[in-house]
């Protein structure tokens, strides 16, 4: 295929993203919406026409938007240097107003309509049967039954939402950006691993300081949180975290009251009671009824282990004089406790873990268990020197996909972790087979000058969790891109991805990538039964913080109503979780990305209800043996390559033989409950 003059026009594979400027991003968008504008029209203003006529020609209109805007959106949280966010800023409404009035096209819900109810429609079975009724669903909910004023309310609604989102986002990533805190006396730090004192000193350098620099992106928060003996320290970056966005220009406060309220208005219009139930209707959960249940019964299982959990970090900082417990004191608390009950912490494991040999390890794993190689190539067509890009293929030698890896925090990239599914390709009408591309990555501490990149054991786990998003991604065998990859019920994507992570404790998977890195040893036995023996260790305060998030996430969206402060409604929910006032003094709301700048909204639930399936799911695995490759294969061809073909219970069903057991996942991470 040809190049195209603007590199955002370019469909050759890969994204040409080394020739991406800031400047392409308005013409190409304007060009491919005018395109597809037209395309759009015709299509609304025919008649009659089959399958491919309808449904396949309205897949390429969409299709050609989201090639364009894909590798902008990624750009925007990889690099997202002033010029590009600009740009980014600039071409967001139109994006959106894209989408709205696509469905909310007369002539083209028209047509849709009457194909359903042709003879051809009605023959329609299996894959083609669901995307049609899909595709229905998607433009009812979006409004295309509204009459012309209720739809212009709703799309201004959600440019509204779009800009809101957008503006919450790059406040936070300015916010994290700006602080630094100079430390120059060595005593400071006493607690540091060595990995982190040579990285703050790296820091301070770049910016010709003398001394050690400490952020607020994670490996440097983690640091001091974790590790810190000055309790002042702690306390001091615990606050500035906290107090991101909330205060001048880039106060999100506002934001979040605005985004809730906004929400709720769509949801209204739709005909839904709140916007839970209109964003879960497509969801395994279904309705926001159904989850609160859940979490009620999730959360009582789990109060005796967080209660438990609590006494002890309690006691644990009487002993160490510091007092009444207090929030920046207990990640420090339980490295503590981790180290002396278990002689096991995440500094201890580092030099095991170094992050090419864990990769090279996984893409082992993902050969015996799945048949997928996964080599290295080259590719100067990235965004920074950090970037390593790979292929995927199958038994058969067929290339699967292709895929980009960026593990280290900068100034213009967003925290966190993630995986983005930039081309979706799978099986094309020709019988040939289209690549998928994806990335994965994340802001794990990066290499010094006097050793590699070396990875915390929960470091290890989210490289294998963001992989097992990639396999979902690279390994769908679906027709229909739509229906595809990761394009499933938001409570079903994060299955595949936890799943992979209990690789990351298993003696047969360990071998293969946890070797030392100046000796090659490989992980003793005596530390690896340690870190088993701490696999649970304050399972029920991780636990109920995760459900604490959930909950907050559903009563925001479900019973706020902007009578009172958002901040001080927010506190009021979280407060039954934690052990004291002090510890929703600041809290999580003003940076919440999940929520309000991704699509977490009424459905960080999913997190956990995803891992209720996983644990069970794994339990095949556990029995059959962790690197047993038919066991792998059957979850390949019965959920990793299926997309939306099906259900996700049908999906789940085929795998295990049985449906979900809803116990699993409290005997695993948190075993008998204490004696009260």
């Amino acid at each position: 295929m040809k190049e195209a003059a603007n590199p955002l026009l370019d469909r050759t594979f890969p994204v040409p993203f080394d020739r991406i400027r800031p400047g392409d991003v308005g013409p190409a968008i304007t060009e491919v919406l005018a395109r597809a504008t037209e395309r759009i029209d015709e299509l609304g203003a025919g008649s009659g026409g089959s399958y491919g006529d309808v449904l396949g020609a309205l897949d390429a209109i969409v299709e050609d938007v989201e090639r364009t805007w894909s590798p902008v959106s990624h750009l925007h949280n990889v690099d997202a240097t002033p010029d590009l966010r600009e740009a980014y800023a600039a071409a967001l409404p139109d994006i959106t107003r894209f989408s709205s009035r696509l469905h909310h096209h007369e002539g083209l819900f028209a047509r849709l309509g009457d194909f359903a109810a042709s003879t051809e429609a009605a023959s329609l079975t299996g894959l083609r049967r669901r995307h049609l009724e899909r595709t229905l669903r998607d433009f009812r909910r979006a409004g295309a039954a509204l009459d012309p004023a209720r739809k212009k309310t709703l799309e201004d609604l959600r440019l509204e939402l779009s800009e809101l989102s957008r503006r919450f986002e790059e406040n936070l990533l300015e916010e994290t950006a700006a602080y630094g805190k100079l430390v120059t006396e060595p005593a400071a730090l006493a607690g540091f691993p060595d990995t982190a004192l040579e990285r703050a000193a790296q820091l301070a350098a770049a910016r010709d300081e003398e001394g050690w620099l400490i952020t607020l992106d994670m490996p440097s928060v983690q640091a001091v949180l974790q590790h810190a003996d000055d309790r002042a320290l702690r306390r001091e970056i615990h606050a500035a975290y906290l107090d991101r966005c909330t205060v001048g220009e880039r106060d999100n406060r506002p934001l979040v009251a605005r985004i809730l309220e906004v929400r709720r208005e769509i949801a209204e219009l739709l005909g839904f009671p709140d916007f839970p139930d209109y964003r879960l209707e497509t969801l395994m959960a279904r309705s926001g009824s159904r989850v609160r249940s859940f979490l009620d019964e999730l959360i009582d299982r789990t109060r005796p282990f967080h209660e438990c959990d609590t006494v002890e970090l309690d006691a644990h900082a009487t002993r160490s004089g510091l007092g009444a417990l207090q929030p920046w004191d207990v990640a420090w608390l339980m490295e503590k406790l981790r180290k002396e009950r278990f002689d096991v912490d995440d500094e201890m494991l580092r030099p095991w873990f170094p992050l090419d040999e864990v990769q090279a390890g996984l893409f082992e794993i993902a050969e015996r268990l799945f048949g997928l190689s996964v080599q290295r190539v080259d590719n100067p067509a990235v965004w920074h020197p950090d970037v390593g890009y790979f292929e995927v293929r199958d038994e058969a030698g067929l290339h699967l996909g292709s895929f980009y890896t960026d593990w280290f925090p900068r100034e213009t990239k967003r925290q966190g972790a993630w995986m983005d599914s930039l081309v979706s390709g799978g099986p094309a009408p020709d019988g040939g087979f289209r690549p998928h591309l994806a990335f994965i990555g994340g802001n794990f501490t990066p290499p010094t000058p006097t050793r590699p990149a070396l990875l915390t054991h929960r470091e290890v786990c989210t490289l294998f969790h963001e992989f097992g998003h990639l396999l979902h991604h690279t390994a769908s065998r679906v027709e229909i891109p739509a229906r595809g990859g990761v394009n499933v019920a938001w409570d079903w994507v994060e299955v595949p991805s936890q799943i992979m992570e209990n690789w990351c404790w298993e003696r047969d998977a360990l071998d293969l990538f946890a070797r030392h890195h100046e000796t090659g040893e490989p992980l003793p036995d005596a530390m690896l039964e340690r870190l088993l023996a701490a696999r649970r260790f304050m399972g029920g305060w991780m636990q109920m913080r995760q459900l604490s998030f959930a909950n907050l996430d559903l009563e925001l969206h479900r019973s706020y109503d902007g009578t009172t402060p958002v901040m001080d409604y927010a506190a009021k929910q979280l407060r039954p979780f934690v052990p004291s006032d002090s510890f929703v003094e600041r809290h999580i709301l003003p940076t919440f990305a999940h929520l309000f700048a991704g699509g977490y909204a009424s459905a960080y639930y999913s997190y956990i209800w995803s891992e209720t399936l996983e644990a069970d799911a794994f339990s095949r695995f556990a029995a059959d043996g962790v690197l047993n490759g038919e066991t792998g294969r059957a979850l390949r061809d019965c959920v990793l390559s299926q997309g939306d073909r099906r259900d996700p219970e049908e999906l789940f069903r085929d795998f295990m033989g049985r449906d979900p057991d809803p116990a699993a996942l409290i005997r695993r991470n948190l075993g008998t409950p204490p004696h009260p």
